[in-house]
């Protein structure tokens, strides 16, 4: 039996949104930005950026999907900049919710959810 290596830039553009279709949005992007131009056109689809959750489900609780300050700074600075005109919903916890909303300008953004957040808070921003 013959074996042969196959790397992901070796697959066409069809397989390679069935992979990623599989996985999580945020994670696509944190992990396959800037590799090549090729695959950034692939993740950079509605596919992948019009809704980011940066939330994960635990014990019925939402919590911070990151909880490395590095990841939430590469999303920040170097990702959110890039696909800030595609993204149209955006689920935040409120203490990423400054640094995420400040990354930059969302003019698509027409969902916005923001978890564990303080009544105060709240009315500081809505009022």
């Amino acid at each position: 039996m013959k074996y042969s290596c196959v790397e992901l830039n070796d697959l066409p553009d069809e397989i390679l949104l069935i992979i990623f279709k599989k996985l999580d949005n945020l994670e696509i992007l944190y992990s396959i930005q800037d590799i090549n131009e090729r695959l950034n056109k692939i993740i950079y689809d509605q596919i992948f950026t019009s809704h980011l959750s940066f939330l994960k489900w635990s014990f019925n609780k939402c919590i911070n999907k990151f909880s490395s300050d590095i990841i939430l700074n590469r999303f920040c600075l170097q990702i959110l900049p890039k696909i800030h005109t595609k993204i149209k919903w955006l689920d935040v916890e409120s203490s990423f919710m400054k640094n995420i909303l400040h990354a930059a300008d969302y003019p698509n953004l027409n969902t916005l959810g923001l978890y564990n957040i303080e009544e105060e808070t709240a009315k500081y921003l809505f009022t």
